[in-house]
């Protein structure tokens, strides 16, 4: 009898992890080609360095950032608080963003940062022969994973607002946004995020930018105070893994930014960012 049953067993098992073997292909194919429609609709604008952006990516991000405190003081943000920008439908992007680990050299203990649930919608987009512009909104949700006062101490709802629009080779991008705790609010107030950026392709790979990022306080102990920070960077990329294969959509992206304190009140000197990313 085992001499029957056990060709049979390995048959249909067989059978069942080639069916899913095909099922993998075809889910990993579909997405694929998904997400190279949804982004054919839309500019080819390189993500910028610090800010929101319009368009839709799908990429594994991460960021290693040094702050220097008003005391002369470096914190490191291993990872960023980055992770995953995936586009698992048209016209929307869902970001999975893992907790970075926090070095502190101000006093504080080390520990990790929160993690972040983003949600992003476009509207309205055009590539660049055929208006070269995007609209979208978007709608984070951080969740206090941090350890030792290494993030917020409630979640924190921010929705916003998204826009671009390319002329040629230059693209400007700005976002508006805000900080609503769940909770605490007496304590952390609310925050209004507006950041701009404009952007200049050189060449094929080559993107320098110029950002602003501003955050204006609403309550709380900073209630009333502002603070800009002037950021230029570059962009390199996308550079394909694969560059014989016509449909590979994998390649490599870097960049780098420096932030700096425009306003008297700043949380933080200035910041020096790095940033690997894997288009797939």
């Amino acid at each position: 009898m085992h001499r029957v049953f056990i060709p049979l067993l390995l048959l249909a098992l067989n059978t069942v992890a080639e069916a899913q073997g095909t099922f993998l292909r075809n889910f990993a194919s579909d997405w694929s080609a998904r997400a190279t429609k949804t982004q054919a609709e839309q500019p080819k604008w390189a993500v910028p360095m610090f800010s929101p952006f319009p368009m839709l990516a799908q990429v594994y991000r991460a960021d290693f950032i040094r702050q220097k405190t008003a005391t002369g003081a470096s914190n490191w943000n291993m990872g960023g608080g980055k992770g995953f920008n995936l586009i698992p439908f048209a016209r929307t992007q869902v970001d999975i963003f893992v907790p970075g680990y926090m070095q502190r050299g101000d006093g504080e203990r080390d520990g990790i940062g929160d993690m972040t649930l983003l949600g992003k919608y476009r509207f309205l987009s055009r590539p660049e022969k055929k208006g070269n512009y995007v609209v979208s909104a978007a709608l984070s949700w951080n969740i206090p994973t941090g350890s030792h006062k290494n993030g917020t101490p409630s979640s924190v709802l921010t929705p916003t607002l998204l826009a671009g629009k390319g002329f040629g080779r230059l693209d400007l991008m700005t976002s508006l946004g805000g900080g609503l705790p769940t909770s605490g609010t007496a304590t952390s107030g609310r925050t209004i995020h507006w950041n701009s950026v404009a952007q200049y392709r050189v060449g094929k790979f080559y993107y320098p930018q110029l950002e602003i990022n501003s955050t204006s306080y609403l309550g709380g102990t900073r209630d009333g105070k502002t603070q800009v920070f002037l950021a230029p960077g570059l962009m390199v990329g996308r550079i394909p893994i694969r560059p014989t294969e016509t449909q590979s959509r994998l390649g490599i992206t870097l960049g780098v930014g420096f932030q700096t304190a425009a306003t008297s009140f700043h949380t933080y000197n200035h910041a020096f960012a790095a940033s690997a990313r894997l288009v797939f």
